[in-house]
């Protein structure tokens, strides 16, 4: 690239920069309205934003959803008052999330003259340490360091552990992320000293529609929302469409238990999402977008409404963008929580005033959409990919992931997993690189059992394949999809038959109802499940005796009818958390099935509470403590439970105090 602040200040050394030759100066293009600098200001202005080079100390702290929900306003506000009360000059800066949300609240502090320096777990009671320590007397505070970001000519605090080493980022690939957890994402000029924006401006100046979305083609993204259809083929469709108006929509409706990743990217980088629209708007000749966000995440809201404002104030958003002639209009709209409006057609339906609820297919949006017109629909990480793509190239993009599945993907970990938080990992990544390297393996010594990927819609994998290179047909292969992204660790206290219910109660409640397999497939499936997990209230009922004849062939059969004659998307993968237990643990169904019992401990009404005879005293504290009087026996000799009276609440286990109460 020209070194433009060089050209302006060797030939034009009077010469004022104008509004318009802000983004010339900065990425080699366009229009755009900022306040009159030189080009010498333009040069510190960029150092500043970038923090590259500073003269004050500047303090960053991590304010997305998880960060705030340990305590980051707190943090935020005693650094404010803290600086103020000693009279101290710092700039203090509030991001979105870097992805290690175990160890949030992380604040981050840059000095001038050192590399940038990461703190964990930070408490509003640490703060007037750490201004002691590190800005005034510029030594760290051990004990909270997380790590250190070196920079080029930095040669300070080399003894700290560098950030890029540190287990949890070491195999990550930051793409989509680059900027989380490092900019202010209310501060679009901070996103475009790192870039952003030039991929739009490229796009604008440079290249036709169909050239973006062969460039798309050619860096093989795959939509990232759920069943991987390649999203330069979807544009290429609607682009072909015929239509007066064509309609581009963003997918934030992240309605899976677990899933993090899309609100994640709306509070740290909201910006990357809407270039990434703008760019998808001008390729399928789109003149009107919505971002469909659910009303839950009220911070990611309310920052991309400055996204918009500041957009359209800076000529990147709205008519003319850019003086290229091309117009695009963006909106937002909230979504009331439904999961079923993650589904395409019943999201339109909703963006339309109607209840949410899918439409047969065909016709598909792209032909008809949103009022009738040719519709584009991609999930927020999806779009984040495309600046990109337009920035690097296509092959450079291409280069990354395996030979079908390219580029990176971000999936939210959490689960009975050390390091919970947001991943980014190149794909073909194994699950197993996932939960033990970056995530850290499973707390308190326990074993690994499963995971849970792709939400509700996924599937439980085992042990057995957890070296699977994650793509999206190595996913198909063994029973589950790639989904959104959500990545839930299971332990030995799982009950894989409990799970499977829990999943079954969530879709069952969260069915539109329109269609009868999802309708009352789903329910039915729920109450089998049910009655595995409890004890038979009555042998002779005729619906448990058919459920131990048909054991878990009614359970399959039922599960592929929902699955091969359901309407939408939705409830075609209903049954996966079903069919992918019973699959690969097929043993815990049994156990429950035949001999009444729950392995993992779990199904309350299949546990039978016994007192061990030899470690039993006679106490009487278990028999004072049972609500029900299931245990008898003479003081100072042994007890013992009946176990038709319990209920299995645990007062005698908690009260014990010579540990004879267990549970078979």
């Amino acid at each position: 690239m020209k070194d433009f602040f060089d050209i302006l200040s060797r030939k034009h050394t009077d010469f004022k920069v104008t509004p318009d030759l802000f983004m010339d100066i900065i990425h080699e293009s366009p229009d755009i309205t900022l306040p009159a600098k030189t080009a010498q200001e333009i040069r510190e202005y960029k150092s500043r934003l970038t923090l590259e080079k500073t003269d004050k100390p500047a303090i960053i702290v991590g304010m997305g959803t998880c960060g705030l929900a340990n305590g980051a306003q707190g943090v935020y506000d005693t650094f404010k008052e803290e600086l103020e009360k000693r009279g101290i000059e710092a700039e203090l800066i509030s991001t979105g999330c870097v992805g290690y949300c175990a160890e949030e609240v992380i604040v981050d502090i840059k000095l001038p003259g050192y590399p940038r320096l990461s703190y964990a777990r930070v408490t509003p009671k640490d703060v007037s340490n750490l201004i002691e320590t590190t800005l005034i007397n510029h030594e760290p505070l051990r004990d909270k360091v997380l790590g250190v970001y070196h920079e080029k000519s930095e040669k300070r605090w080399e003894n700290l552990p560098v950030i890029d080493n540190i287990p949890f980022f070491k195999i990550q690939q930051k793409v989509v992320l680059e900027n989380c957890g490092i900019i202010d994402p209310e501060n679009i000029d901070q996103y475009i000293v790192r870039g952003g924006y030039k991929g739009l401006s490229r796009v604008l100046k440079n290249m036709s529609p169909e050239d973006v979305i062969e460039d798309t083609l050619k860096a093989g993204l795959r939509g990232r929302g759920g069943g991987g259809f390649k999203t330069g083929m979807k544009w290429k469709f609607a682009r072909q469409s015929e239509g007066d108006k064509k309609y581009l929509i963003c997918n934030a409706d992240e309605g899976d238990p677990g899933a993090f990743m899309d609100r994640a990217i709306l509070e740290g980088d909201p910006h990357r999402v809407v270039e990434g629209m703008v760019i998808a708007a001008y390729a399928i000749g789109a003149s009107e977008g919505y971002i469909y966000c659910r009303a839950e995440y009220p911070l990611a809201i309310r920052r991309l409404r400055k996204t918009l404002a500041d957009a359209e104030k800076y000529g990147l958003l709205g008519d003319n963008i850019l003086n290229s002639g091309f117009n695009f209009k963006l909106k937002i709209k909230e979504g009331a929580g439904a999961f079923v409006c993650g589904e395409e057609t019943a999201l339109i339906n909703s963006i339309e005033g109607n209840r949410g609820m899918p439409r047969p297919r065909p016709p598909y949006p792209t032909t008809e959409g949103l009022w009738g017109k040719p519709t584009v629909i991609n999930n927020v990480e999806t779009f984040a990919n495309v600046p990109v793509i337009i920035r690097r190239g296509a092959d450079w993009y291409a280069s990354i992931g395996t030979a079908t599945s390219k580029g990176t993907k971000i999936f939210a970990l959490s689960g009975k997993v050390k390091n919970v938080g947001l991943v980014e990992v190149p794909m073909g990544t194994t699950l197993r690189q996932i939960v033990f390297d970056v995530g850290g393996g499973i707390p308190d010594g326990r074993r690994f059992k499963a995971v849970q990927i792709g939400g509700p819609s996924g599937g439980a994998l085992p042990e057995s394949v957890i070296d699977t290179a994650i793509d999206y047909e190595n996913l198909k292969e063994i029973g589950a999809m790639m989904g959104s992204g959500g990545l839930v660790v299971m332990d030995e206290t799982t009950c894989m038959v409990d799970l499977a219910k829990y999943f079954m109660t969530f879709i069952m409640s969260e069915s539109c109802g329109k269609c009868i397999p999802c309708r009352e497939g789903t329910k039915r499936l729920y109450e089998t499940l049910e009655r595995l997990t409890r004890s038979y209230k009555n042998e002779n009922d005729p619906e448990e005796a058919l459920l131990r004849f048909q054991g878990m062939v009614y359970l399959e059969r039922l599960a592929k009818v929902i699955t091969t004659t359901s309407l939408c998307g939705l409830g075609q993968t209903a049954a996966n958390p079903v069919l992918s237990t019973l699959h690969y643990f097929r043993d815990e169904y049994e156990a429950h099935l035949y001999e009444r019992k729950c392995p993992a401990g779990v199904c309350k009404e299949l546990l039978t509470y016994k007192i061990d005879t030899d470690k039993c005293t006679g106490c009487t504290l278990c028999a004072i403590k049972c609500p029900v009087d299931a245990i008898v026996g003479e003081r100072k000799k042994a007890h013992y439970i009946i176990s038709d009276k319990c209920t299995r609440c645990g007062q005698c286990m908690m009260n014990c105090n010579f540990n004879a109460i267990y549970v078979e």
